[in-house]
Parts: structure tokens; C-alpha cells; sequence
């Protein structure tokens, strides 16, 4: 059995960001719930293959941006989740 290589500290926020966006779509509507997957996992894919890994500031900005970004879906009243296209 191969051994994974060990996750550094930032991709470990990444992870936890990804699953506590994931758990959070769960307690909305299910349609709105497919919604949210999608979305999230669509900038996290995008991120993952167009930010440059050494980019540790622009990571650590994505990073707050996705906090707030949960902290805000996690209020019962918020419904859904609006993308915002960025120039880099």
C-alpha cells in the first residue's frame, strides 16, 4: 500500500475550506445544495490548476475570501452562492 505524501499546512486549510463548504450545502435545499457543489467545486478546480502553488499570498487571500464566503452560506437565511469573476 502506497503512502500518501504529507499535506502541508496551507493545503490542509484548502481541504477543511472544501469539506466545510460541502457539509454546509447539505443543510440547504436540495437543489440549491447541487447548485452549491458545483460552484464550489468548479472555483476550487479552477484555483487548483491556475494559481501558481509558490503564490503563498494570493492562496492565503483565496483562503480569508472562502472563509467569509462559508461564514456567509452558513447563515440559515442566505439560500445560495453568487460567483464573482476576478481579473488576476
Amino acid at each position: 500500500m502506497a503512502s500518501r505524501p504529507k499535506l502541508s499546512g496551507i493545503q490542509k486549510q484548502v481541504l477543511t475550506l472544501y469539506r466545510g463548504f460541502l457539509r454546509t450545502a447539505r443543510l440547504k435545499d436540495p437543489e440549491e445544495r447541487r447548485r452549491i457543489e458545483s460552484v464550489v467545486s468548479a472555483e476550487f478546480r479552477d484555483n487548483a490548476r491556475n494559481v501558481d502553488r509558490r503564490n503563498f499570498v494570493y492562496i492565503e487571500y483565496l483562503l480569508r475570501r472562502g472563509k467569509r464566503q462559508l461564514e456567509q452560506l452558513k447563515n440559515p437565511d442566505i439560500t445560495g452562492l453568487a460567483t464573482l469573476e476576478v481579473k488576476k
